[in-house]
């Protein structure tokens, strides 16, 4: 099994892949913790239950890499320190409860993995969700009373394309 993380200080998505099987699919939302270490616990115990049900079969994690750098229009310094630190926290957590080393994949090496293509000018996110609802039979999308996908779905979205590039790198590494 492959455990793939899309880890954010606001919603953490998870998905736990058993070859081409998904296992688990969800996120945990972290918006309403204010204080930075509660956001942290939060994100231990579904990490804990999700050992206790699985962990003895994970045998690789995947974690979208962090922002590395600024774009206009983006992230403060402030911002890509504060998740630089909680990826950095998660990733810590990830060893010392599962004893694997995470693996670190940038965005667009998983989405290229998988197959997905992000036409200039689009936004990754929605291209994303559309290829899964397309192509994915059980990702399951949640909608607001407005009709629009509730925003944990994009981290759902995001850890399902990290965990299957995640597969990939494995079979990969097999051969």
């Amino acid at each position: 099994m492959i455990l793939g993380l899309d880890i954010s200080t606001s919603i953490t998505g998870y998905t736990l892949l058993d070859g081409d099987e998904i296992i688990l699919n969800g996120a945990w939302d972290t918006r309403k913790y204010k204080d930075f270490f509660e956001k942290v616990v939060n994100v231990k115990k579904g990490l804990d239950e999700i050992r206790k049900e699985h962990g003895k079969q994970i045998k690789a994690v995947y974690i979208e890499q962090s922002l590395q750098s600024f774009r206009s229009g983006f992230s403060s310094a402030k911002t890509l320190s504060t998740l630089s630190r909680f990826n950095g926290i998660v990733s810590w957590l990830v060893f010392d409860q599962y004893k694997i080393k995470p693996e670190y994949l940038a965005a667009t090496s998983a989405r290229k993995l998988c197959g997905i293509r992000v036409p200039r000018g689009e936004k990754a996110k929605a291209v994303v969700l559309k290829f899964l609802v397309d192509n994915e039979p059980a990702f399951v999308l949640d909608y607001t009373r407005n009709g629009n996908p509730k925003p944990e779905c994009y981290d759902k979205a995001d850890s399902m394309v990290i965990a299957k590039a995640g597969a990939i790198c494995e079979a990969r590494s097999s051969k």
